[in-house]
């Protein structure tokens, strides 16, 4: 029963908020006082650069992937799996450590599902990188990505072997992701979102 641990140990290295770090030390800003006030690598690429935003992307997918490989290792639990995956999101979203104000959950997501099969980021990224090269819409390819990561579980839960505790994790915590965009998903609807390369709230 010990490895249940692993889940409010999961949201602890969730609330461990990198794009905060990098840019206070890169640039001596809380990320949260400008831009959307997001920790996320949108934000972090609009206020400090593209180096600075690749390595938050990676650090914050290293954390979800982490997590949830590390209680993959331990246990053979789906259910298990997908409450680490579950709360190391969370605790992107809503830090402890960080005042509770985090990201969207877009690259700790990534990292989630790189762990649960590397077919999971393929389709993802398959979505999210042509929408935003079209469109230059970061939202939209992050809720387009996630919305098919959310299809595709739900598919091979169907007809296939996957067991049905990651689709209602891929179910919620996606979920949960596109809920977080909701203010991006009224301003593309509005037609002011802004792109990918201009200055202002993403």
């Amino acid at each position: 029963m010990i490895e249940w641990l692993l889940v409010p140990i999961a949201y602890l290295i969730g609330s461990v908020q990198w794009g905060l770090y990098v840019v206070m030390l890169t640039k001596r800003v809380d990320i949260r006082t400008v831009g959307s006030g997001k920790t996320g690598t949108t934000n972090v690429l609009r206020t400090s650069g593209k180096v600075a935003a690749v390595t938050v992307l990676l650090a914050d997918a290293a954390k979800g992937f982490g997590a949830v490989a590390l209680a993959r290792a331990l246990s053979d639990d789906p259910i298990l799996h997908a409450l680490v995956g579950t709360g190391v999101i969370a605790g992107h979203i809503w830090p402890v450590l960080a005042g509770f104000k985090g990201g969207r959950g877009i690259a700790t997501g990534l990292g989630t599902i790189s762990a649960l099969g590397p077919w999971a980021p393929v389709v993802g990224l398959g979505m999210f990188v042509p929408v935003v090269v079209a469109t230059r819409y970061v939202s939209l390819g992050s809720v387009l990505g996630v919305s098919s990561v959310i299809v595709l579980f739900g598919v091979r839960t169907l007809f296939f072997d996957l067991h049905l505790a990651y689709f209602l994790f891929t179910l919620g915590a996606g979920g949960l992701i596109i809920v977080m965009h909701r203010d991006n998903v009224r301003r593309l609807i509005a037609g002011t979102e802004r792109r990918l390369g201009r200055r202002g709230v993403q």
